[in-house]
């Protein structure tokens, strides 16, 4: 038993993983009365993620805003722009899929229980009252933006505390990672779970039909994942962006897919940043930010499934209208929860720039339920795995500039 033990610690994360993806498929695929035994492992990972997520997040920010962090308070800006400008960028590809690929939906699907909201306006109003939400409910609900917020006046508040105090903030923070290490560390049974219960829930008769919807969504999460991104690295940089876009795409992606949580996939990214070598100050902010505000892939699907219930009600779309939707998508998308279909309820708004009433729009959101077994999971995969990206590519970007930047500083270390 000790030397498997062994043998677990000292075998690389990714190749675990990979074996229990492949056990996973295989187990599902020839014994389809495990899945449900199966489906308790992923249910357990991802419920562990969701649970430690909202205190590793507010005792980290504490932690970095009890210290002085004048430097990297700074260096939150280029983050910012690029989270904002990656998502605006991400809308307007999608306006280019949808032109060159228009489709046509089935209108039949309504699902009278779900509340969208009216407009862009109350998308802002709740995005701006959820800072003010009680910090203890903020972490119980997993509400970031209030946790941010309330973790920045709790850390600037504790600034002038004795050195002891300072050192034990430090290491409830430290304690927490290392929880938040040994469950990363158990990921291959959770993919393994997660990618059985996948299998077993597809639904890839219902898929079928809507083929052509999903390829055009697959294809915008794809450009914008290996042509834009990595272009906007390259233009930061000047370095070979690939190396750092796969890494991501590979130790980010891959576990946001199977969790379809951005929320979940917060601690995975915060070890990624660990393992870059970026500034903990920095990340420990704009990780969490980013699993609320950076939503390149939720902007791509409000986008893609907004143009195609205009297309299929005869609505012609001019260019101006497509970039006034751009935008709608980009505010709308900052405003998604990032739990599993969380931007599908932001499409009415969408929808409404082209007077498409309420009703109609309930049905393409009935349509976006149907193909989110794999729209979901490539759009958090895309979500998430930016949020590293970005996070590094500001600081690297720094780096360019004072002329300190190697390129082997671009994929993630062993540590």
């Amino acid at each position: 038993m000790n030397s498997i033990v062994k043998w677990y610690v000292k075998t690389p994360l990714i190749e675990l993983i990979a074996g229990g993806l492949v056990i996973g498929i295989a187990l599902a695929v020839a014994a389809p009365q495990a899945i449900p035994v199966l489906a308790i492992f992923g249910k357990l990972f991802v419920g562990a993620l969701k649970g430690i997520a909202p205190i590793l997040v507010f005792v980290l920010v504490r932690n970095a805003m009890a210290r002085d962090t004048s430097s990297g308070n700074a260096s939150m800006r280029p983050v910012i722009e690029l989270y904002l400008i990656g998502t605006f960028c991400a809308a307007l590809v999608a306006v280019a899929a949808s032109f060159l690929f228009p489709t046509e939906l089935k209108l039949s699907v309504a699902n009278a229980t779900l509340t969208p909201p009216s407009g862009i306006v109350e998308v802002l109003k709740n995005l701006l009252l959820s800072v003010v939400d009680n910090p203890v409910n903020a972490i119980i609900k997993a509400n970031y933006i209030s946790i941010l917020a309330w973790a920045v006046l709790f850390g600037i508040a504790l600034r002038k505390t004795s050195p002891a105090t300072q050192a034990f903030i430090g290491d409830v923070a430290e304690g927490v990672t290392k929880i938040v290490q040994w469950i990363i560390r158990l990921a291959p049974f959770g993919i393994m779970g997660l990618v059985a219960d996948a299998i077993g829930e597809s639904g890839l008769d219902a898929l079928l039909g809507y083929a052509r919807l999903l390829a055009v969504l697959l294809g915008a999460f794809f450009s914008v994942a290996l042509i834009m991104n990595p272009l906007v690295v390259f233009l930061k940089t000047h370095k070979n962006p690939y190396p750092l876009v796969f890494a991501t795409l590979r130790e980010s992606g891959i576990y946001a897919f199977f969790t379809r949580s951005s929320a979940a996939n917060i601690p995975v990214n915060m070890r990624l940043c660990e393992r870059l070598g970026l500034n903990p100050d920095i990340y420990s902010i704009s990780i969490p930010l980013g699993a609320t505000i950076n939503m390149a892939g939720a902007a791509i699907t409000i986008t893609v499934l907004s143009l195609a219930a205009a297309h299929t009600l005869g609505i012609e779309v001019d260019m101006p209208t497509a970039l006034l939707l751009s935008i709608i998508s980009t505010v709308g998308a900052c405003g998604a929860s990032g739990v599993a279909g969380g931007s599908l309820l932001l499409i009415p708004v969408a929808c409404a720039s082209f007077g498409i009433n309420n009703d109609i729009a309930m049905q393409v959101v009935g349509v976006g339920f149907i193909i989110g077994v794999l729209q979901d999971s490539c759009e958090t995969a895309l979500n998430s795995s930016s949020d590293v990206l970005f996070t590094a590519t500001a600081e690297f970007a720094e780096r360019a500039k004072n002329g300190t930047l190697r390129a082997e500083d671009m994929t993630p270390k062993d540590i």
